[in-house]
């Protein structure tokens, strides 16, 4: 059995579940979230708390039972609380803000302003610069319901500049995220 897969996920107050065939549809106060459960698995409702179960025990039955519980329980807690990333933008002259089209536009060292459009179901939000050790940091939250997305969007606008070793004191990084210092090459002589 899988550890992670025969935990119950008890449901919170505001939240409603409706299972259809193999869709699980979860609906709460930030929004709704569908998925499409796949074959060999089974999901019962039972007095507010779901179970995950398998219907077989092929080997494939038994790789997807802990992701499907995992998955619906995300589900749960984004249409409940939701999930937010937060991204340092860290650089002499590096900014960030969000126009109001609600897309982020970064200045991070290049020729010209580079422009993020979220998609759907994604928040951006630009905090005010703070200094730390004399380099400006501008915080960027990512925040939405689906953690997938969250986690897939925080790690697109990341890859816009990424930290680098020789110069840890540029790009943009996840927040506590600790970039490690290399030393330049040395001249042979």
């Amino acid at each position: 059995m899988s550890r992670i897969g025969i935990k119950p996920i008890p449901l919170p107050d505001k939240v409603q579940v409706a299972l259809n065939n193999n869709d699980v549809h979860v609906e709460g106060p930030k929004g709704s979230l569908n998925w499409e459960l796949p074959d060999g698995i089974n999901v019962t409702l039972e007095e507010n708390v779901l179970t995950i179960q398998r219907t077989s025990e092929l080997k494939q039955a038994k790789a997807l039972h802990g992701l499907a519980r995992s998955l619906i329980a995300n589900m749960v807690t984004g249409v409940s609380d939701g999930f937010e990333k937060k991204l340092q933008v860290v650089g002499t002259g590096y900014r960030a803000e969000v126009n109001r089209d609600k897309d982020l536009v970064l200045d991070v060292g290049y020729s010209h302003s580079v422009t993020y459009t979220p998609p759907e179901g994604i928040t951006l939000s630009v905090e005010g610069s703070e200094t730390i050790n004399g380099q400006a940091h501008t915080p960027i939250t990512v925040s939405g319901i689906d953690k997938q997305l969250v986690g897939q969007v925080a790690a697109t606008i990341r890859q816009i500049r990424k930290p680098d070793t020789y110069k840890p004191c540029k790009g943009i990084r996840y927040d506590g995220e600790r970039v490690p210092e290399k030393e330049g090459k040395a001249a042979v002589g």
